[in-house]
């Protein structure tokens, strides 16, 4: 972990959606530590300030890192506006990350909803390369609309090598796929409950219900992960902003399991 912000340059910008863009990353001098999937970076930009953010790719081989970005604040303004050859800093990685692990042998599911598939984005890279460890692997994505649906060619990849089901809450003209939560799609993927690893990130109430719906199905709780976000701004568990309960998301989280997770979100006033 580097506790020190680090200088990169911006060496790619995928725009995905209207207000949400994929910055690759390279280190101008010393790299960052190997992060994890699910782990995430205090992403600053000179003069604004700094984020959390996840990591939605990148490579410890080659050094480069990728972050998906949705333009709502100053700060993610401010990175959302940076071009190829432009700077910023990271420091990282922090949090814990997916446990991929204990899913050998098991249905993995990858469900999504709007932005959260960006954490998401290297589990499911890693799980693919991989994809014989496990009895199966579907990935679930629920967006706002078509327009809304990140990394769509490379979801259209991913198809090819393994189950993919979109469901958009507003269809647009020549949207064939589902409509509806995301929590639809789950009567209409095969898996095991018994046998089944579910990996979630996306808004807090689509994963309370995509959590619960998951367990009324007979999926144990502690076979399901979500990836919580609090006001993180230090990033080591020291100013107290990301608390929940007794956890501190930025050291404690933000990926939990559900049996610790679910209790803590069910009380208002946490």
């Amino acid at each position: 972990m580097s506790g020190l912000p680090l200088p990169y340059a911006v060496t790619g910008r995928e725009e995905e959606t209207a207000d949400t863009a994929t910055l690759t990353l390279e280190p101008v001098a010393d790299p960052l530590p190997p992060f994890r999937p699910g782990q995430f970076a205090m992403v600053g930009s000179f003069g604004h300030g700094e984020v959390p953010l996840s990591f939605s790719g990148g490579s410890p081989s080659t050094e480069t890192l990728a972050h998906t970005v949705r333009a709502v604040g100053p700060v993610t303004r401010a990175l959302f506006a940076l071009r190829t050859g432009h700077q910023l800093t990271v420091r990282g990685p922090y949090g814990t990350g997916w446990d991929l692990s204990g899913a050998v042998g098991h249905d993995v599911l990858v469900i999504a909803g709007g932005l959260g598939l960006a954490p998401l984005r290297p589990l499911l890279l890693h799980a693919l390369g991989r994809v014989r460890d496990f009895s199966s692997v579907s990935v679930l994505i629920g967006a706002r609309s078509p327009d809304d649906v990140l990394y769509g060619a490379q979801s259209g990849e991913w198809a090819v090598r393994t189950r993919v089901a979109r469901t958009v809450d507003r269809p647009g003209p020549g949207w064939e796929g589902e409509v509806g939560v995301v929590t639809t799609l789950l009567g209409r993927t095969p898996y095991r409950p018994e046998r089944t690893s579910a990996f979630l990130c996306g808004p807090e109430v689509m994963m309370r219900a995509t959590a619960r719906e998951l367990m009324r199905r007979g999926v144990p709780a502690a076979r399901v992960q979500v990836s919580l976000e609090r006001n993180m701004r230090c990033g080591t568990g020291h100013c107290g902003h990301c608390q929940l309960g007794p956890l501190l998301l930025c050291r404690d989280g933000p990926v939990v399991r559900w049996d610790e997770a679910g209790p803590l979100l069910a009380v208002r006033e946490l």
